[in-house]
């Protein structure tokens, strides 16, 4: 009896352990099912963000892609179709060769839009004002007629009618007259000034604009009863000085010629003189204001 009690318990205990067993392996499958769920769900999640990461990224790429196989359409501004037009169509051609156009151009590539002053108007004005798009562009003019005929061809460019109380043949007595102190000083109203050689009853545009870049191209000097350029050239070169900050950059053309010549190196100073290209010379002027500053370097 005792044999058979002691066979049943040991038969009770082994039967015991196999459950045991059983259950500690039913648990180490449900662990690592567990385990396998949760890696598999970060695994899913982290794709899942990549993928929406990445399908922003190439739908830009892909919109970038479109864009850029894809022209812009912008259309051309009047000024410059006007332009176009006027110099294809003329077999007129502008009095400044192309490599005198260049230097102001290479200019007006650095600062346009600005204001830019031009004493003459011409065949070379539309082109100007196409240069300078977006900025202001003015012309002075000494005959009257001539800019109604311009006014009348191109009506977008702005220009005024001057007139100059000088002489050619006056020009060695101004260069003289240019030396004396009232003509050297820069402070105060360049309208008050009683040197003999700035310009008088100018319109008011020209006191009102602070100019960027000034070309002096006008008025008529190569004949003795001319006005000559002396007058543009001194009262463009004080304007410069009287800026209140910054720099002008003046252009004197037909330098070639002796009073353009002489009142340049006068009185724009050869020191601030940047370049030369044939007939048109290039100045680049300081402001004279807030410091003492010699009239030239």
């Amino acid at each position: 009896m005792n044999i058979r009690k002691a066979a049943h318990l040991i038969a009770m205990k082994a039967k015991t352990q196999k459950y045991i067993n059983i259950k500690l392996v039913l648990l180490g499958f449900f662990l690592l099912f567990m385990v396998f769920f949760i890696v598999r769900s970060n695994t899913s999640a982290n794709t899942t963000t990549q993928n929406q990461q990445i399908q922003p990224i190439r739908a830009i790429q892909q919109e970038n892609h479109v864009t850029s196989q894809t022209p812009s359409c912008t259309k051309l501004p009047p000024s410059l179709a006007s332009t176009i037009m006027h110099y294809a169509t003329s077999n007129i051609t502008p009095q400044q060769t192309l490599k005198e156009i260049s230097v102001t151009a290479r200019v007006l590539e650095r600062k346009s839009p600005c204001n830019f002053l031009v004493f003459g108007l011409g065949h070379d004005s539309l082109m100007w004002t196409a240069l300078n798009h977006g900025g202001r562009t003015v012309f002075l003019e000494e005959d009257s007629s001539w800019i109604a005929t311009i006014r009348e061809m191109h009506p977008s460019l702005e220009s005024y009618h001057v007139e100059y109380n000088t002489k050619l043949t006056d020009a060695d007595s101004l260069l003289e007259l240019g030396q004396l102190p009232a003509c050297k000083n820069v402070a105060g109203d360049i309208r008050l000034s009683s040197c003999q050689l700035t310009l008088k009853g100018l319109p008011s545009v020209f006191y009102e604009v602070q100019w960027d870049l000034i070309m002096v191209d006008a008025p008529t000097g190569w004949i003795p009863e001319a006005p000559g350029r002396m007058g543009a050239i001194y009262t463009a070169g004080m304007v410069a000085r009287q800026r209140p900050e910054g720099e002008t950059e003046v252009f004197v053309h037909d330098v070639n010629r002796e009073v353009e010549d002489k009142f340049s190196r006068t009185f724009l100073c050869e020191g601030y003189m940047k370049e030369q290209e044939n007939r048109i010379r290039h100045f680049t002027i300081p402001s004279h204001r807030g410091g003492e500053v010699p009239f030239c370097p």
